[in-house]
């Protein structure tokens, strides 16, 4: 039988549409393959970078805390009495702590080509560790690619230190009271000449808090957990004995105005009412105790410097041990040391304010020591704490006064770290910090 030809037409192309069809079904089922195992693929590579990266992480974290383990023993003096002190450690066997730690945590949790660093490390003391990883990782289909990942750890003093750990430096008498509050004897008297002059101007002050101590902290912290409010215990500077809380909420204007004249000065930017006695800087309310003042010019200071620390310290009343360890961090008791940015000098004097301070010549040794000490007794006053006042040394007392803690930048955070170290090995507990230094990954 002959077909017509718009039969065989309409037959042929039924077939044809059949055959594409299943063409178009067998290619979409292809791509949804395709897909299926570029996804996988894909999800395998992200778990596979997931675990490289815990493990830099880990390892970060654990070359940092074996680096915090043994950090003042870089400090220790390498010798006692002519023989060795096995307490001393090296530059590079504490290096070498770090490095063993990061890299055994690391492959422990599976990384296989790890390099550890010490990024910006402090020719004194290091305290950055970088883990990376870069280890081969099989594709889908053969062949190999690197996979390459990286985890950075420190140690920085906490983020807010107002003041020595709990027990140390917290006040203990004896109290003079005003309006039922104890204080000082030096704040309350202190205070008398304030408040004659405000009721000259027709305000009578009022204090709502002056000393309080740890325990006490606790209670209103206990109360409303806010640091930024309400200091964690152990360190609110009210447990110094210097510190008061004035009212009434007209005066705010009056204080500001005129208390500095009194020595007081208004601790926190944010806290119109809180005002602290700013004299009498090297005693146990700022970080030292007895023993830190009386401790002498340290051994490792040059013959040639050690009658200007000794001067400085006595006449601005700041423990020789502390301008000693400072001044081996700016300048290695170099007199005539210039840094890139412009400081200059045995205590590293920028010249706006080396001219301050009237510093004449700031590589003139005995001069900038004496104005060194001139400085940290001003810091201290303004701080009240060690920590703080290093800081404000190294960036500035506007960038530490803005949030009352030692500012998050590398080299602010190595500055005070290394000083309280040095502090700590020579047995001077003005180094001493409130929960030591921490651990945190930065990278």
């Amino acid at each position: 039988m002959t077909l017509q030809p718009s039969l065989y037409r309409g037959r042929a192309a039924a077939r044809s549409e059949t055959g594409q069809a299943l063409f178009l079904l067998m290619a979409a089922m292809l791509v949804v393959v395709i897909c299926a195992i570029v996804a996988g693929a894909i999800a395998r590579g992200f778990g596979v970078r997931a675990d490289e990266q815990r493990a830099a992480d880990l390892g970060a974290l654990s070359g940092a805390k074996a680096m915090r383990a043994a950090y003042h023993r870089l400090f220790e003096p390498p010798l006692v009495d002519g023989r060795p002190n096995p307490s001393h450690l090296e530059r590079a066997a504490y290096l070498a702590l770090g490095v063993a730690a990061a890299r055994g945590t690391a492959e422990r949790n599976g990384a296989e080509g790890v390099a550890v660093t010490f990024p910006g490390a402090d020719p004194l003391a290091p305290i950055r560790i970088r883990v990376a990883v870069d280890d081969p990782i099989e594709v889908q289909g053969g062949g190999r690619v690197r996979l390459r990942v990286a985890a950075e750890a420190e140690l920085a003093p906490p983020a807010s230190i107002a003041a020595p750990s709990a027990g140390q430096g917290e006040y203990p008498g004896p109290y003079a009271y005003r309006q039922g509050k104890p204080m000082r004897p030096d704040t309350a008297q202190a205070f008398d000449r304030l408040a004659a002059a405000a009721q000259a101007d027709g305000i009578s002050l009022i204090i709502s808090s002056g000393y309080r101590s740890d325990a006490e902290q606790a209670i209103l912290f206990a109360r409303k957990p806010d640091p930024k409010w309400v200091a964690r215990p152990g360190t609110s500077l009210h447990r110094l004995g210097t510190e008061l809380d004035l009212g009434p909420e007209s005066a705010y204007g009056w204080l500001a105005a005129n208390a500095p004249r009194f020595h007081f000065v208004r601790r926190y930017s944010w806290e119109p009412w809180h005002f602290g006695y700013a004299l009498n800087a090297g005693t146990a309310s700022v970080g030292y105790s007895g023993e830190a003042r009386s401790v002498g010019v340290p051994d490792f200071v040059p013959a040639q410097f050690v009658s200007a620390f000794a001067a400085a310290a006595q006449r601005w009343n700041v423990s020789a041990a502390l301008l000693a360890a400072q001044a081996y961090k700016e300048s290695g008791f170099n007199p005539f040391a210039r840094s890139p940015v412009g400081a200059q000098g045995i205590a590293q004097f920028m010249p706006a304010t080396a001219a301050a301070y009237g510093l004449d010549n700031p590589f003139d040794a005995t001069q900038a020591i004496d104005a060194q000490a001139h400085m940290m007794r001003d810091l201290l006053r303004q701080f009240a704490s060690v920590p703080l006042a290093l800081a404000a040394y190294n960036a500035g007392p506007g960038r530490v006064g803005a949030c009352m803690c030692i500012p998050p930048y590398p080299e602010t955070q190595a500055y005070v770290a290394a000083i309280l170290g040095m502090l700590n090995g020579m047995g001077d507990s003005t180094g001493l910090l409130a929960g030591g230094l921490e651990i945190r990954l930065v990278k």
